[in-house]
């Protein structure tokens, strides 16, 4: 049985007119006519009937009927779901480390979904160790990490680097300190697995200073958190620049230079070695290279 025949058949007996069904399904009177005469020479029987009132149904087209709007429901559920398949084909979700997932990637996100409407996009925002993490997993598609990744399953591409600022927001601090008066500022870190704390450590061991000799008056797990403690003065944080361009531009937040060191940090995308990327996480990585990424 023809499923698109039924549906004229179906349609035909709703508006209880040849004529109003042919209107609804875009064809002429006569094309009707014969797809209603195909489906009546496919079942062997006779469905309906013309009358001054419109069609009359036969007792084998009344059972037809009963069954039809079931069966052209499935039709469309079966359609749906099929859809609804291929549309998660081209689901896309990005893990993203905190310094710059909470503040720059944001509206990325939004220009790249502007031109990809077709892209259900995801995103993410987690530490830099929970990005490779969920990566490894498979639990996301593409990751951004702070810092060239050291785990030899994944591949990775730089995407930009960044300043690590230390701020303050307590006018009595000086603007530049010596490395032992950072050893008595009060200082609030991100927690392990930050890529942004990985960055910090990995100068200050360089220059042979260890983390114990700090100051650390407590660790939290959103850069948000810390740059909210650090305006309303309760402690001093590194921060990246992209993360407090407007509260440096509006001094709410100074940065303070520490004699003979600099502090940056640099941003990678990156996937697994084995993962076969689709066009979604291509086109991603296409526009997340590219200028028109537009951090904010």
């Amino acid at each position: 049985m023809n499923l698109y025949y039924l549906k004229s058949f179906y349609v035909t007996v709703k508006k209880n007119s040849i004529s109003k069904a042919s209107k609804e399904l875009h064809l002429t009177q006569p094309g009707l006519s014969l797809q209603l005469q195909a489906l009546e020479k496919d079942l062997g029987v006779c469905l309906l009937t013309r009358s001054n009132k419109g069609v009359v149904l036969t007792e084998a087209g009344q059972v037809l009927y009963d069954y039809a709007d079931t069966i052209l429901s499935l039709q469309e559920s079966v359609e749906r779901d099929i859809s609804n398949i291929t549309e998660e084909k081209q689901r896309l979700i990005v893990g993203s480390c905190k310094a710059i997932g909470e503040y720059a990637l944001p509206c990325s996100i939004y220009v790249f979904k502007n031109d990809n409407d077709h892209i259900d996009i995801q995103l993410e925002i987690i530490n830099t160790e929970e990005v490779v993490t969920s990566l490894i997993n498979r639990k996301i598609n593409v990751g951004i990490v702070s810092n060239e990744p050291k785990n030899k399953k994944l591949k990775y591409k730089k995407i930009t680097s960044d300043k690590l600022l230390l701020v303050t927001s307590l006018p009595l601090v000086k603007d530049s300190i010596t490395i032992d008066e950072l050893k008595q500022l009060p200082l609030i870190f991100r927690e392990k697995g930050s890529g942004t704390r990985e960055a910090v450590e990995e100068v200050l061991k360089n220059n042979g200073i260890d983390k114990s000799e700090l100051n650390i008056i407590y660790e939290l797990n959103s850069m948000e958190a810390i740059k909210t403690s650090v305006v309303s003065g309760k402690g001093i944080s590194f921060i990246p620049e992209l993360s407090i361009k407007r509260e440096l531009k509006d001094g709410i937040l100074k940065p303070i230079t520490i004699e003979g060191l600099e502090f940056n940090i640099e941003y990678y995308l990156c996937h697994l070695k084995e993962y076969k990327c689709e066009t979604p996480e291509m086109s991603f990585e296409k526009f997340i290279m590219s200028s028109k990424r537009g951090f904010c």
